[in-house]
């Protein structure tokens, strides 16, 4: 059996900076405090809490003079503005891609557009992209964008990590119902480098597997792209989610991961695929 690792699979820059910034920020200051999970990975966030990173649901339970930091998904404005005003020691994690969101958003805004973002209902970086403008439209897919009412003036923007091929069958229904479209593609280049590996490498192995947290979209995504070009896809945590039977008449397996899971995660379980499937040549890289 022989291993096929995606070059591109685990942390994009985004959240690998993020992650190290809180776990820096906690060791100068012995604690680090966040609004939520910094990223979609129990294990991260396990890893983080043991050096000070502390979760909180309000900023009102930050102890004075400890910082708080403002993850990678993106912060509603409203946060920011009561963080300045009780004087916090603020340390900004917010994604630089995700902060172009925020901008586009505002310009198609300012341009007196009516704003829809493709994106997951509830989900951290969808909400921080709604906050930026007055009621936005969320839509999250084909049969939603049919709903919607004919529109004069719409601006478009997407979450970061949307597949490709949903973005497009709702863009299409919306240039059937906007007269005045316009589009901005924020689906981050991590995510469409990753989306690309996947798609062609799940049709080259007999096995593919996604390291990534099940609450974590990107990895999610990832899997769903895997399934439809792979009945043999599965998606685990951790090396102790693997089940031997999983391999059996396997020649070549294919490995990749969600944009939140850190790399001793995958290197994890590559050592356990080697030893499940006695392999002993080093794994290859798919690029």
């Amino acid at each position: 059996m022989r291993i096929l690792l995606a070059k591109d699979a685990g942390y994009c820059f985004g959240v690998r900076d993020a992650v190290n910034l809180a776990y820096n920020t906690a060791l100068d200051y012995g604690e680090v405090y966040m609004l939520g999970t910094i990223v979609h990975n129990e294990n991260v966030v396990e890893s983080l809490s043991k050096v000070g990173a502390k979760v909180v649901d309000s900023l009102d339970e930050v102890p004075k003079g400890k910082p708080i930091l403002l993850r990678a998904h993106g912060t509603e404005p409203g946060v920011w503005d009561k963080a300045k005003k009780k004087k916090l020691n603020i340390v900004d994690a917010t994604c630089p891609l995700v902060v172009e969101i925020h901008n586009e958003i505002k310009k198609l805004d300012a341009d007196g557009r009516r704003i829809i973002i493709i994106g997951d209902h509830g989900h951290d970086e969808v909400l921080g992209i709604a906050a930026q403008v007055n009621n936005p439209i969320i839509v999250s897919n084909f049969e939603e964008a049919k709903a919607l009412r004919k529109i004069k003036k719409a601006g478009v923007v997407s979450q970061s990590t949307q597949m490709l091929e949903n973005v497009q069958e709702i863009i299409n229904v919306l240039m059937e119902k906007v007269f005045d479209l316009r589009f901005i593609n924020t689906i981050c280049f991590p995510t469409r480098r990753n989306h690309e590996q996947i798609k062609e490498l799940a049709t080259k192995c007999e096995v593919m597997i996604v390291i990534g947290s099940f609450t974590s979209a990107n990895s999610n995504r990832l899997t769903q792209l895997a399934l439809e070009r792979n009945k043999r896809s599965y998606q685990v945590t951790c090396a102790e989610d693997l089940e031997q039977s999983w391999f059996e008449n396997c020649e070549t397996v294919g490995i990749s991961a969600g944009a939140s899971t850190p790399d001793d995660i995958i290197n994890s379980v590559v050592k356990k695929i080697r030893e499940i499937g006695s392999v002993t040549e080093e794994e290859l890289i798919y690029e």
